[in-house]
């Protein structure tokens, strides 16, 4: 059966809450808190990322969350809130909607860099 963006972008948002950057930032400054950058590396490597965030691209996300998989990063734990964010918002929607099929019960959605920028967020170099 086929699905279109338009509904897989509607079930990930109905799946995982969308919340500010001052939420983001609050959340980040707790040690049971992964702050994700889904976007892709030349993209993180012009703008920077949000200080503090473990870069992932999107591409790769199943391959680091998974503990089975030889590239699995330890930054990904279960028991962990997780807050995703891409360029825009749609593609950290679809993360995270993995991330909770995946078994990660805390997962919540920035949205997009400009978001955490605009917010106040602290910008490193990637």
């Amino acid at each position: 059966m086929p699905t279109t963006v338009k509904e897989m972008l509607a079930a990930a948002n109905a799946a995982v809450p969308r919340i500010s950057a001052a939420e983001a930032q609050a959340l980040a400054a707790q040690p049971q808190t992964v702050l994700l950058d889904v976007r892709d590396a030349a993209e993180v490597q012009a703008s920077g990322k949000a200080k503090g965030a473990l870069a992932v691209s999107r591409g790769l996300l199943e391959f680091r969350a998974d503990p089975e998989s030889p590239l699995h990063d330890a930054a990904f734990d279960r028991a962990k809130t997780i807050i995703v964010y891409c360029a825009s918002g749609g593609r950290s929607a679809l993360a995270g909607k993995t991330l909770k099929d995946m078994g990660y019960g805390d997962v919540r959605n920035l949205g997009g860099f400009k978001d955490w920028v605009e917010g106040g967020g602290e910008v490193e170099n990637a």
